[in-house]
Order: structure tokens, then sequence, then C-alpha cells
């Protein structure tokens, strides 16, 4: 028997292998490594013209990310893929589609008569560029995940024997370096997904014990929809996830634009934060419910199409101190805001129903707004669980408020 080879020949890569495994530990985003992979794979010899990287991410919005680096770039593009990629043409027939179905490699020639080569718009692009030969192999992560890689070149004759060895030995080690980051990127996207991209900053940041916390002073906005219990009751349950969501998208995509940040939705309703911290950040509120009226305006004209009623709703505004941090069980912890100031948004947004007004603003938030805005007095009110009458506010925004 002969004895296992302890030294194995060198390859081309094996310089971009162990910069791979040593030096990308400070690098934070997989794109910039890749680009630097490929610009040290030129270097080392290998004639490599294009390349690109596909990974999975599973964000809320998008399927996964592509990553492409061409001769002559110095960052790689990045493109986004949305959940029904794998019903078009563009991914039917393609590479991913192949290695989707389990293929373990897909090389193709594109030097030969394209009538006796695979059929899709990609190789014919490629063709049109000079390309003369395309590889693509997938990338193994933990748990059975696979990803997809790709190289390309303009070479007379493709990639030889020595290129084809050299590429296949970065595989492991850009799975492993690729899946670190695509993990750091998930857990990122899923805290900020779940809980706020601030809240998800601080977790990641070890603000993770039970009782920890700040005190913030924000303006603090709940927003409530109403009459769900008769729409749940009635309507199909496919049907009432999409006017949750098509309601929730209305009134968030404001509300981010503008500075703001959801901290939990409650069923039908929302709670959300503008921290003083941040300039304008009264105004940038009114801002955000001004465009959240005007989406929930289109929104309800769409439903009217549908036959649908037209949702309604009401949102009570206060300004205050509040405690941001830390609260739950000892093995289920939400990172959330509470305190006096909370509770009152809150018993402002049910007087919105008492008072047929859809916004309701307290006394302590309309002095930081006014008189940029205008805002109808709506006199004094007794709020439950609070001892003094409070003075309260309707905001009734415009288009050009």
């Amino acid at each position: 028997m002969n004895a296992p080879d302890k030294n194995p020949p060198a390859t081309l890569s094996d310089g971009v292998v162990d910069w791979l495994t040593n030096g990308t530990r400070d690098e934070r985003f997989i794109d910039n490594i890749f680009a630097q992979m490929c610009l040290r794979l030129q270097q080392a010899g290998i004639p490599l013209k294009r390349s690109t990287l596909h990974v999975l991410i599973h964000h809320p919005q998008w399927l996964g990310a592509r990553f492409m680096w061409s001769d002559g770039m110095r960052e790689a593009e990045i493109a986004r893929v949305d959940y029904d990629v794998r019903e078009r043409s563009e991914f039917i027939g393609s590479p991913a589609n192949e290695m989707f179905e389990g293929a373990t490699e897909v090389r193709e020639n594109l030097e030969r008569d394209p009538a006796l080569g695979r059929k899709h718009a990609l190789y014919d692009e490629m063709r049109t560029k000079g390309l003369t030969d395309y590889v693509a192999w997938p990338l193994y992560h933990t748990l059975g995940k696979r990803h997809l890689v790709t190289f390309a070149t303009d070479r007379p004759g493709g990639f030889n024997d020595a290129h084809i060895a050299a590429l296949k030995k970065l595989l492991p080690v850009l799975a492993l370096v690729s899946e670190i980051r695509i993990k750091n990127r998930l857990a990122r996207t899923l805290l900020e997904t779940y809980v706020g991209s601030h809240a998800g900053e601080l977790i990641l940041a070890g603000a993770t014990r039970r009782g920890t916390g700040t005190t913030v002073r924000a303006a603090i906005m709940i927003c409530d929809l109403r009459d769900f219990t008769k729409i749940s009751d009635n309507w199909p349950r496919d049907d009432v996830i999409d006017l949750l969501n098509d309601y929730f998208d209305a009134m968030s995509e404001p509300i981010a634009r503008h500075g703001g940040e959801i901290l939990k939705f409650i069923g039908d309703g929302l709670l959300a934060i503008f921290p003083l911290s941040q300039p304008n950040a009264c105004a940038n509120l009114l801002h955000a419910v001004t465009e959240a009226r005007a989406a929930m305006v289109a929104l309800n004209e769409r439903n009217n199409g549908s036959g649908r009623a037209p949702l309604n709703y009401g949102i009570g505004v206060h300004v205050g101190d509040v405690m941001y941090g830390n609260i739950g069980s000892t093995t289920r912890l939400d990172f959330t805001v509470i305190g006096p100031a909370v509770n009152m948004a809150s018993r402002l947004e049910a007087l919105t129903k008492q008072l047929g007004k859809k916004v309701l603003l307290s006394r302590a938030f309309a002095d930081l707004v006014e008189p940029r805005f205008e805002l109808e007095r709506v006199g004094e009110h007794e709020v439950r669980g609070f001892s003094e009458p409070i003075e309260l506010f309707a905001f009734e925004p415009g288009p050009t408020t």
C-alpha cells in the first residue's frame, strides 16, 4: 500500500487559500472578501474574467443575494433575489437551477457551437462578452445548505486542468469564510426584523441581560386597527393576513423612513418610538403619520375595488421618558419600552374611538411641534390611570401638511 502524500502538490491558489484562512478575520462583509479573492486569483496566474457568488439569506423580502465580480472591478456588485425567481426564465435552465436540482458541477465550453451546448440566456450573454469557459460548483454549508459559486474566463481554450484544480481547492475554505459572514448577516437581519435596527444593534453588542436598559426620552406612537375582531371573524384567514400585512406596510414604511423605530406589533397594533436625540423627532413622527394616512387612503381605494370594507385606525401620541431594555422571564426576553409615557400613548389611542379622531396628541407633544403643524384643540379629558385631566389635540394630516 502506498503511503499518503504528506506534501500534496502546490496549486496556483495556495496563497489565496492561506489569505482566506488567515487574512480575512477583520473583514466583516463577504462581498469585500469575494472581490479581493478574485483579484488575488488573477495575481496568482488564474485567467479569471468573471465570478459570481449566490447565497440564500432568507430575508423577509429576499430569498437570496448575488455578488458579481468582473475584470477591472475593485468591488463586487450586489443584487438581491426575490422569492419568485424560481418561477422566472432567468432561473429556469440556469446553472443555479441545476444546482438546486442536485448537480455537483456545471461546466460549459462557450467556444463550441452554441447548438451543441446548454440553452440559456446566461450562456449567450457570456459568449457576447468573449468568455470561453464557465464552471459552477455548490458551496456546502453546515446542515446540508448549498450555495453557488461560478468562475469564467476569456482564455482561448478555457481553463486548463491546473486552473480547475486551483479553483476547486478554494471551495472548502470559501465555504467556511462565507458561512460565518452569512450567518452574522442573518443574525443581524433577524434581529432587525423582529426587534428593530437599534434594539438589534444593542443586542448584538451584548445587551442581553434581563433587567438591563436605559432611560430614553422619546416621542411614542401607538396605532391600532379598528373593528379587527369583526374582520377576523368574517373574512377568510388568508385575507386577514394579507390585510394586516398591507396595513402594517402602510404604517411602518413611513415610520422607518422618518427615523422611527417599531418595537413591536401587538395583534393589529404597533408601538413605535422616535428618540428625541434625533433632530426634529416629533416633527418627523407627524410627517410619518401624514404619509401613513396617504398610504391608507390608497390601500382603501384598492380594497374597495375588491369589495373589502375600508380600514380605519386610531393613533395615540405622547412624549416622555421611557425605560428601554430587556424585560421578561429568565428564558424569554422582550426588548421594549415601558413607563407612564407609553401608558399615556396607549390611553390616547383608545380615546380616539370615543372622541371620533384618528390621531390624538398630548399637550406635552403638541408643545414641541406647534406652530409648524395645524392642530385642533379638543379640550381636557380624563385619561384612565392618570389623576389629572389631560389637554388633547387632534391632528388631521392633509396632502400639504
